[in-house]
């Protein structure tokens, strides 16, 4: 008979240490969303990449991820949190040697799409990790600790970069996570407990290849259109296919026996409040840092260290506030609604200032200084609360599905960020500049005074201006629909009591032949029973009535 093992409800005795080892591996993943921003002006030079290729080449990574984590998370769930997170860190060490010695644009784009193969697998089980090693009583504590290394690897890529480049070549920022992935390698091998869900699903191939498809096909028209026109066959085509085989996707997904998206959690108001909101702070923050780093650089004029460094008060910011427990004070005072709608109101702020308060060519830092401080702000107590929410609405024994979930929404967001707002920057710049060029640099070069190089100047930072403000509208919006969905869930979808049904087997931790810790065969019980809420007990999946 199965019983539940002691330390279950207590959380892993290693679970602080644990929980460090998973987020240093979080952290290089995430890192690498930004981290490439930096590099964008050495990479015009040096690989002669175009506005596309530069876009590919962020895009490439984000766009694998978010084709995988769902899959992913269904394996993990299934095979073991554990094998799975060495998996991620080894195919990710191989990816980032092959994009730090890549020659060409192309080179550089397949390495990035290898490392988004295994970032997908990094960041599915790291929250599913999380999720599982803590109990009720500090799994808030370590979900915001999470989200302050998602905000972190956002924020601080640029700095990370710039500090980089600044001593060596744009190859190095691909291979510092070399010895970071060995290091992590080493760490989970020795003290992360396997977890899994015996009756775990089998993965949906067939769902990860239509919506990689799909995903990339929408985004390749978005990208395109500026350059080769918006009723152009190849984006005409590529969006069409985007489209259909997105819509594919649904049908297979709600046909299949095991699906890597189940289309009834979408039901579940509080579920749909949390991923809206998720793909709209990733939208505006990964579309804003794409932004910004050129900014700084090629309108203020500053190096890639001068420009990293001057991204950091949003690092800081988000750091400083998360660790004091901003977001996990403000949520039983304020509400998740009203938590996630005053920080996704203070990120558009952000993003406005910047716009707005920079100055354009003749500008200084100061607005883009407030603008960063008052994003951090507004990251840092929407993100957890979202994360929270998120993760509530989906059952215990899902959680690497939930995690994909949550991973997939912010990478879908974060690639749609730099498409979009880079493709309405450069529809802006190129409809104001005289000169045929692929970039900004090339333009400058084909200038032939001095005046029709600030001319050029000029409005390379009004695109900047327009893309900024529609990233700030799009945030805002987005904070009034999930706080509005998650409002309307509370009401209609109460908090309950957990209660696990008296049938119901519990899964047992197998000790760790290593440290004598708990890991292994099962589930670890993440509070309580299948339905019930790990975060904050309230009922999960209420209105998603199967779970494949």
């Amino acid at each position: 008979m199965t019983v539940r093992s002691p330390e279950v409800s207590q959380g892993h005795p290693q679970r602080w240490l644990i929980l460090g080892v998973i987020l240093l591996a979080q952290l290089t993943v995430l890192l690498d969303n930004t981290v490439l921003n930096v590099a964008i002006p050495s990479l015009t030079r040096e690989l002669d990449a175009s506005s596309a290729d530069i876009q590919w080449m962020i895009n490439a990574y984000s766009l694998v991820q978010s084709g995988l984590l769902l899959t992913v998370g269904s394996a993990a769930d299934r095979y073991g949190r554990r094998k799975l997170l060495i998996a991620g860190l080894a195919v990710f060490g191989v990816g980032s040697l092959a994009a730090g010695l890549a020659q060409s644009s192309g080179q550089l784009i397949a390495a990035r799409a290898g490392m988004g193969v295994g970032g997908a697998l990094l960041m599915t089980t790291t929250l599913a990790v999380v999720v599982q090693i803590f109990d009720d009583s500090e799994r808030v504590k370590a979900i915001g600790l999470w989200s302050t290394v998602n905000s972190l690897g956002f924020a601080a890529g640029p700095l990370i970069g710039g500090i980089t480049l600044d001593h060596f070549w744009w190859g190095a920022i691909f291979l510092i996570n070399i010895p970071v992935a060995l290091i992590g390698l080493w760490a989970v091998v020795r003290m992360v407990p396997e977890s899994k869900n015996p009756q775990g699903d089998r993965p949906d191939l067939g769902g990860a290849v239509l919506s990689t498809i799909g995903m990339t096909g929408a985004v390749f028209a978005i990208i395109s259109g500026p350059e080769h026109g918006w009723t152009s066959g190849r984006v005409l085509v590529s969006g069409a296919v985007g489209v259909l085989v997105l819509g594919a996707f649904v049908l297979w997904e709600l046909k299949v026996p095991y699906p890597m998206l189940d289309m009834h959690f979408f039901r579940n108001q509080r579920f749909v409040g949390a991923i809206a909101g998720a793909v709209l702070v990733s939208f505006g923050l990964g579309g804003s840092l794409f932004l910004l780093t050129q900014h700084l650089q090629f309108v203020l004029g500053y190096g890639p260290l001068e420009a990293g460094m001057r991204t950091a008060p949003l690092a800081v910011t988000v750091v400083l506030l998360n660790l004091t427990g901003l977001g996990a004070r403000l949520v039983p005072k304020l509400g998740t609604p009203a938590t996630i709608l005053s920080g996704m109101s203070l990120l558009a702020a952000g993003l406005a200032s910047v716009a707005l308060l920079s100055g354009g060519a003749d500008g200084t830092y100061a607005g883009v200084f407030l603008g960063l401080v008052m994003m951090g702000a507004g990251i840092a107590m929407a993100m957890p609360a979202m994360a929270n929410a998120l993760m509530s609405a989906i059952p215990p024994a899902k959680a690497g599905v939930g995690a994909g979930i949550n991973g997939t929404m912010a990478e879908f967001g974060n690639g749609l960020g730099v498409a979009i707002l880079g493709a309405v920057l450069n529809a802006r710049f190129f409809a104001l500049v005289s000169v045929s060029a692929a970039s900004l640099p090339a333009a400058l070069a084909a200038a032939g005074s001095a005046q029709e190089r600030r001319e050029i100047a000029d409005a390379f930072a009004s695109g900047l201006e327009t893309s900024q403000l529609v990233g700030a509208a799009a945030v805002f919006l987005g904070g009034l629909l999930a706080a509005a969905l998650l409002r309307r869930a509370e009401r209609t979808q109460p908090v309950v009591p957990a209660q696990a049904p008296a049938e119901a087997p519990v899964p047992v931790l197998d000790a760790d032949p290593d440290s004598g810790a708990p890991h292994g065969d099962g589930a670890v019980d993440a509070g309580g029973a299948d339905g019930a809420d790990g975060a904050d007990g309230a009922v999960k999946g209420s209105g998603a009535t199967r779970t494949g």
